[in-house]
């Protein structure tokens, strides 16, 4: 029969830490724990507060406190944000501005960074140099001098301003991560396939871009946010209703006489909050594996 100082020395053998040691770990760990669940509740309910301030009626609003739960829930704010506020159309719009934007800057930025960092030639840190400047120049100092391009080549009335305006801004910030990423690939992988008979596209198109499909999810993503998510740029360019993009058309939920529609408007943010959370749920485990590969050099 085993006495009370071998229990001790049991657990040890067996990897198991005895009662004392496991519960002076937990009490070190209790701090950490309460932090961490802070931050959690800080950053849900902020989302848990605008959720169900979506379902209140606007009477709710100015008559019951603000944590008070709304009294039915029901569609209709959302009924009415999507269809009679014009949130359909301003997502229809972002998306025909995101998508080719996105498809242009990462074409544009994964190509260039593979002639500035695989390919030798002279002269290209100076022209890296100028893309990484490109990041240092403050967006609102353009946007008149744009206007006026745009105005004058006749593009005011469609979506191309937005789009070649986030494209050409995308790109330093693209072209310097993908160049980082291109950086911890190993040389010797370029060298082998070009002495196997491989040019320089097909070094790009089956070696540079299959080893880079994670890195460039992770900066599309990031490009996505900053596009998805701008106002300043497309609020500038868009001259008509009909153009307006999300964050533009949340503006409409408020009339000339700064009464705001707060079921809706609350409905409307929802809808793009949560469609954003979902987006990057999905792609958490890439956006992981970018960051993972950019963070080690070869």
């Amino acid at each position: 029969m085993a006495t009370l100082t071998e229990v001790p020395v049991r657990a040890a053998r067996a990897g198991t830490p005895p009662p004392r040691r496991r519960a002076g770990r937990t009490l070190r760990r209790l701090p950490v724990r309460i932090l961490v669940g802070l931050l959690v509740v800080a950053e849900l309910y902020p989302l848990v507060w605008l959720v169900l301030g979506s379902f209140k009626t606007q009477d709710e609003f100015f008559s019951k406190p603000t944590w008070a739960l709304p009294e039915s829930f029901n569609l209709d704010n959302y009924t009415e944000a999507w269809a009679a506020g014009g949130l359909g159309r301003n997502v229809l719009n972002s998306v025909l501005v995101t998508v080719p934007a996105l498809a242009f800057m990462i074409v544009l930025g994964v190509a260039a960074a593979f002639a500035l960092e695989v390919m030798v030639w002279k002269g290209r840190g100076t022209v890296l140099l100028t893309f990484v400047a490109g990041i240092m120049i403050p967006g609102q100092m353009i946007l008149v001098p744009l206007f006026t391009v745009y105005f004058q080549a006749g593009l005011t009335n469609t979506l191309w301003p937005l789009i070649i305006t986030y494209t050409v801004m995308g790109l330093p910030l693209t072209v310097f991560l993908m160049a980082a990423y291109l950086r911890a690939i190993p040389r010797e992988i370029f060298e082998s396939a070009a002495v196997d008979g491989a040019g320089m596209l097909r070094g790009f198109v089956s070696i540079a871009v299959p080893m880079m499909r994670n890195a460039i999810v992770t900066v599309a993503l990031v490009e996505f946010f900053s596009v998805w998510n701008d106002l300043l740029i497309a609020l500038t360019f868009t001259t008509r209703d009909e153009l307006a993009t999300v964050q533009v058309g949340l503006l409409q939920f408020s009339d000339e006489y700064g009464s705001t529609q707060y079921g809706p408007l609350f409905a409307a943010i929802s809808i793009n909050v949560l469609g954003i959370l979902v987006l990057y749920l999905f792609l958490n485990r890439q956006i992981m594996a970018g960051l993972a590969a950019g963070s080690v050099k070869g």
